[in-house]
């Protein structure tokens, strides 16, 4: 397997997120090749790649196909950008594919970002079979994979010593795409958000993913792990183009998880997305010495963050000890493929 430049590439679900990333990789066509895409949509199958991820792009030379194994097989991806769902397993054979195709794998699947806890046995198969095919599969995005976990474990890079680390994350939903929208329940009554929270499948996955990242990363042995789904109601109307919200209604969600250890709240994360927030910020608060006070001011963008991440993940993936990794097992993520802008002098 080749891990130069470029890299070849095959996009796995065309989904929103999917439509983007493949266009990025077309983008950076110096550093990464798109050399395969494969959806099951049969409105996708069988049209150029180019002509189903947006306007103003050329042709790709690359049919979206239903046919996974063909791909792979024929199209020898150095790495396969993964996007289809948020639950593990119902991706674990599609994971499993991938790496005996001696593919790296980079997935946005949420409970791929730290699986061990969940599922402890497709972890030990993903594992199993990533190390026999010399491959790295690891789950990454966002949130999570960076905002709530990644994030917060490098602020703690400069400290000598740590006590408690908090991280708030705020994200106006209104300026998301409508599947996000749907996801965090924006328009449904409260009754409707009870049913969809008891199903287990509703709201933000990969919080309890994120909190466990972050413990193992600090070496730290949670006592207890506790969660917490709320609806945050509208108490205005909200139009977001996709979806028309009444005051009373759910804007969305508040999902928090809280970290103990001797009983103290010694790890906390607290995510608010609903429509109408107004302001969208990311906080993260490291109790240790020194202290450290991040504030992203205006948020980071979960669509484009998404992306950024998937695409520049798979450098560091192909180059990474094989086996299941986490973000946490990766060298820091950084931008992969791009060129400042030179203003020409006047």
């Amino acid at each position: 397997m080749s891990t130069t430049s470029p890299l070849r590439i095959v996009q796995y679900g065309l989904g929103p997120i999917g439509q983007a990333t493949a266009q990025t990789v077309l983008e950076k066509s110096d550093a990464m090749t798109l050399v395969g895409a494969i959806d099951i949509d049969p409105d996708k199958v069988g049209r150029d790649v180019a002509d189903v991820v947006g306007d103003g792009v050329s042709p790709a030379g690359v049919t979206i196909s239903d046919d996974a194994d063909d791909v792979l097989a024929t199209r020898h991806p150095d790495v396969v950008l993964h996007t289809t769902t948020s639950f593990l397993d119902g991706v674990t054979d599609q994971l499993v594919q991938c790496a005996r195709a001696d593919a790296h794998v980079v997935s946005s699947t949420e409970e791929l970002s730290f699986p061990y806890d969940r599922a402890p046995e497709a972890s030990d198969r993903l594992d199993r079979v990533a190390q026999e095919e010399g491959v790295v599969i690891v789950g990454t995005g966002v949130n999570p994979g960076y905002a709530m976990d990644t994030l917060p474990l490098t602020a703690t890079g400069v400290c000598t010593d740590v006590q408690a680390v908090h991280v708030e994350r705020v994200v106006d939903a209104s300026e998301r795409r409508e599947p996000l929208q749907a996801k965090v329940g924006a328009g449904i009554t409260t009754e409707s958000f009870e049913e969809k929270k008891a199903s287990g499948t509703f709201g933000h996955i990969g919080l309890r993913e994120s909190l466990l990242m972050l413990a193992d990363g600090l070496g730290w042995t949670l006592d207890a792990v506790e969660e917490e789904l709320q609806p945050v109601h509208a108490d205005a109307p909200v139009d977001t183009g996709f979806r028309q919200v009444q005051p009373g209604k759910v804007a969305g969600i508040h999902h928090s998880a809280t970290g103990r250890i001797d009983g103290q709240p010694k790890l906390t994360l607290d995510l608010k997305m609903y429509v109408g927030a107004g302001e969208s910020y990311d906080v993260v608060t490291v109790e240790g010495e020194p202290p450290i006070d991040l504030r992203f001011r205006g948020g980071i963008f979960g669509d484009t963050a998404t992306v950024g991440m998937l695409v520049n993940t798979a450098p560091l993936a192909a180059k990474a000890q094989p086996g299941l990794r986490t973000m946490a097992d990766l060298p820091v993520p950084r931008a992969f493929a791009t060129k400042p802008v030179v203003e020409a002098a006047h």
